[in-house]
C-alpha cells in the first residue's frame, strides 16, 4: 500500500508540475514575443507604447502596452505569477520523492564518488539556495553594468563549473536534474524576488500618482530575459532521465554543457528573429555543439567489446544476468526499492533477454551505468563477457536470429 500511495503521489506531482510548467513557459514565451512584435510607430494615443493585432481561435485581439496615467489603476489586473510558484511547489517535492526518499538509488553512484546519500541530499538542497544568492549578487554587482558582458561571462563560467562538479559528485541522472532544479529555482526566484516587486511598484506608483522606479522595471525585464534563455536547457533536464546515453556518458558533464549551448542558441535565434534581427550565425555554434554531443554518444566514440574469442554460451550470460540484474528486472523483484520492474523490463525468460539486447549493450557494456549504482556488484569481467556475447550476435539457444 505504501508503494501504491507513493506511486500515485509521484504521478500527481509530475502531472501538476508539467501542467504548471507548460503554463509558465507558454506565457513567458508569449510575452517575450509580444514585446518584440509590438508596433511602436504611428501610435493611436500618447499613453500607448506599442500595440499588436492578433488572430486566434476565430477572433481578432488588439493588445496594447500602455503607460498608466497617475492615479488611475485599471481593474481587474491579471497577474502571471502563480504558474511559476506552482511549478516550484510541485517540482521540489517531486525531487524529494524521486531522489531524496529512495535511499540514494538515483542520487549517488559509488563509481562516481563516495558521497553518502545524506550528504548528497544536503548538497542538493544547499545548491538551490546558494546558486540563487550567487546569481543575484552577481547581477546586482558592478559586473552587470552596461550590457553586462562581464556578468554574462562569469555566469557561463559558474554554470559550467556547477555542471562539472555535480557530475563528479552525484550520479549522472541526479547531476542533470539538479542542474535543471538549480536553474528552475533561479527562474522562480527571479519572478518572486525581482519581477513581482517591480510590478507591485508599478501598481503602487499608479495608485499614488507618482513615477515608478525605473531601475526595478529594468531589472525585472533583465531577469525575465534570463529566464527565457535558460528555459530550453531546463526542459531538457526535466526529461533527460529517459535518455541514459546523455547522463550516463563518461563525459556527461560535457554532453550536458553542449546541450545547454544548443538550447540557449536556439532561444537566441528565436528572440533575434522576433526582433527582426539577423540570427543565422547562431546556427553555427548550435549545430557544432549538437554534432559533438551526437558524436560523443555514438558507438564510434564509446567503442565496446568485440566478438573475438571463444563463443560465449548463453548459459553463462544468463547466469550473470540472474546474479546482477534479475533482483530488479523481474516480474517478481526482490530489490528493496523497486517493487516492479523498472520501465517494465524483465529478464525472467531467454526471449526477454534477447529482446533487450541493445539496451544491455548500451547500459551495461558501453555506458556501464547498469546495474544502477552497481548495487549488485557486476564485475568488469562480466561486462566483457556480455559484450562478447552481444558482438557475436546475442545468440540464445533455441531462439532463431530474427533481427
Amino acid at each position: 500500500m505504501d508503494t501504491l500511495i507513493l506511486d500515485w503521489l509521484g504521478i500527481g506531482l509530475r502531472w501538476t508540475h508539467l501542467i504548471a510548467g507548460i503554463g509558465w513557459i507558454g506565457t513567458s514565451l508569449y510575452f517575450m514575443w509580444l514585446d518584440a512584435a509590438l508596433i511602436r510607430s504611428n501610435l493611436p494615443r500618447p499613453d500607448v507604447e506599442g500595440y499588436a493585432w492578433l488572430l486566434h481561435s476565430g477572433g481578432f485581439y488588439l493588445v496594447e502596452r500602455r503607460k498608466l496615467p497617475p492615479g488611475q489603476l485599471p481593474s481587474p489586473i491579471h497577474w502571471f505569477k502563480w504558474e511559476a510558484a506552482m511549478t516550484f511547489l510541485t517540482g521540489f517535492p517531486l525531487l524529494i520523492l524521486v531522489y531524496y526518499m529512495t535511499g540514494g538509488v538515483y542520487l549517488v553512484d559509488p563509481a562516481v564518488s563516495s558521497i553518502t546519500p545524506g550528504w548528497a541530499v544536503g548538497a542538493g538542497i544547499a545548491l538551490l539556495v546558494v546558486a540563487w544568492i550567487v546569481y543575484d549578487l552577481l547581477w546586482t554587482s558592478p559586473l552587470a553594468r552596461g550590457r553586462g558582458r562581464a556578468a554574462i561571462v562569469a555566469s557561463w563560467g559558474l554554470l559550467f563549473a556547477v555542471v562539472y562538479t555535480l557530475s563528479r559528485v552525484l550520479s549522472g541522472r541526479a547531476a542533470f536534474i539538479h542542474v535543471g532544479a538549480m536553474l528552475g529555482t533561479i527562474m522562480v526566484a527571479n519572478v518572486w524576488m525581482r519581477i513581482i516587486p517591480a510590478q507591485h511598484d508599478l501598481i503602487a506608483a499608479a495608485a499614488a500618482g507618482r513615477t515608478p522606479d525605473g531601475t526595478l522595471s529594468t531589472r525585472a525585464k533583465q531577469r525575465s530575459t534570463h529566464n527565457s534563455y535558460v528555459t530550453f536547457p531546463v526542459i531538457f533536464t526535466m526529461f533527460s532521465n529517459h535518455y541514459p546515453l546523455t547522463y550516463g556518458h563518461p563525459l556527461n558533464w560535457l554532453v550536458l554543457s553542449l546541450l545547454i549551448v544548443v538550447g540557449v542558441a536556439a532561444r537566441q535565434i528565436m528572440l533575434a528573429r522576433d526582433r527582426g534581427k539577423p540570427a543565422d550565425w547562431w546556427l553555427l555554434p548550435a549545430a557544432a555543439a549538437l554534432a559533438v554531443a551526437v558524436y560523443l554518444t555514438s558507438p564510434a566514440w564509446l567503442g565496446g567489446a568485440t566478438g573475438s574469442g571463444d563463443r560465449v554460451a548463453f548459459t553463462a550470460v544468463r547466469s550473470v544476468i540472474e546474479r546482477r540484474c534479475v533482483s530488479c528486472h523481474s516480474r517478481t523483484p526482490t530489490d528493496a526499492v523497486f517493487r516492479s520492474a523498472p520501465n517494465g523490463v524483465t529478464f525472467d525468460a531467454p526471449e526477454s533477454i534477447r529482446a533487450h539486447a541493445e539496451t544491455i549493450r548500451t547500459r551495461v557494456v558501453l555506458l556501464r551505468n547498469m546495474p544502477l549504482g552497481n548495487k549488485t556488484g557486476m564485475t568488469d569481467e562480466e561486462r566483457t563477457l556480455l559484450g562478447r556475447w552481444l558482438a557475436q550476435g546475442a545468440p540464445v539457444d533455441g531462439i532463431a536470429d530474427r533481427r
